[in-house]
């Protein structure tokens, strides 16, 4: 018998890999009393690069807008890359989807809180995310759905 391998979770780099702002209705929206509302939205993406190394992404997107006109749009995506070896497989995907995740988002917080300070407007403090109740989510989401589908057939 071979000796199990022992797990390994190691950062190997964290990476902003997109940012974009837009003001398209600059400077006209800027001299707008009214109060403009907040919609941010995550994502969290993981993809394999080698044999044990995974590239996990955390977007967000925060659109602000005075009734139909947009005051700002920022998309950002902070990355990082993972070398995660010897988790067994029913683990490896909670490791990605949780452990990933909540390394990066601080930074894709503070980035997006940076940009939007930059652009001139007051920074837009994002929540603390439960990345382990957001997975436990998209996991029974994802098996309701797929539960649908075979009462469907």
């Amino acid at each position: 018998m071979s000796e199990q391998e022992a797990p390994v979770f190691q950062i190997q780099r964290v990476y902003l890999k997109d940012l974009s702002l837009e003001q398209p209705n600059s400077p006209a929206i800027l001299l707008e009393q009214t109060q403009p509302s907040l919609d941010i939205q995550l994502g969290v993406e993981a993809t394999p690069v080698a044999e044990g190394i995974y590239e996990v992404a955390v977007m967000a997107t925060v659109h602000t807008k005075i009734e139909d006109k947009t005051v700002f749009l920022v998309e950002a995506k902070q990355a990082g890359i993972f070398e995660i070896r010897g988790v067994p497989d029913e683990q490896l995907n909670t490791v990605i989807g949780i452990s990933c995740p909540q390394i990066l988002y601080p930074y894709l917080r503070g980035n997006v809180a940076d940009v939007i300070n930059r652009a001139g407007f007051p920074p837009v403090h994002m929540a603390e995310i439960n990345f382990q109740l957001l997975y436990e989510q998209q996991q029974a989401n994802a098996g309701a759905q797929q539960e649908a589908g075979q009462q469907l057939q």
